[in-house]
């Protein structure tokens, strides 16, 4: 050998780790050797797993029941239904009387109203009803829902204040 070079040294070849593994592998496959897989480490890692998927079946139930329950009216006999609570919402065009009502509608019954025609009867407890009334804009419908109901809810745009047109 020549004095200023020196021998470089051959590749040596992994013998641990994840790419040993790997071809290691790959070597068993080719030569039809089967490989038994294992369960994935981080999809079952928890070992109560079992006990977290019953309170997650559990927790699921609890949720679909309560998005069915309804309150349910006592129908007996001897029961006296008492006639529903009147609620008139009023107020100048545009301020949100059927979006108030849509959203009261979806609250007590969870199911979406898409179009208000008419008054709008709900219950809302078991010994409770309460009718919906959207009021038109005009003085004599005001002073006529104002005789029947129960309770008023006056809206009123936040940007203009309260204005009557006439």
């Amino acid at each position: 050998m020549p004095e200023g070079k020196k021998k470089q040294k051959t590749h040596h070849a992994r013998q641990s780790g994840t790419k040993a593994k790997k071809k290691q592998a790959k070597r068993d496959r080719r030569e039809g050797k089967a490989v038994p897989k294992g369960q994935n480490p981080k999809a079952f890692g928890r070992s109560s797993a079992g006990l977290t998927a019953r309170v997650q079946q559990r927790r699921k139930a609890e949720i679909q029941e309560r998005k069915l329950h309804v309150p349910l009216i006592d129908r007996s006999y001897t029961a006296k239904e008492p006639p529903p609570y009147v609620v008139a919402v009023v107020g100048p065009p545009k301020v949100g009387k059927s979006t108030l009502i849509r959203s009261l509608v979806k609250h007590y019954t969870r199911h979406v109203l898409s179009e208000i025609r008419g008054p709008v009867t709900i219950i809302s407890g078991k010994a409770r009803r309460l009718t919906f009334i959207e009021c038109m804009n005009d003085i004599n419908s005001m002073m006529d829902l104002g005789k029947s109901a129960d309770l008023i809810l006056l809206l009123i745009d936040g940007s203009f204040g309260f204005e009557m047109e006439t």
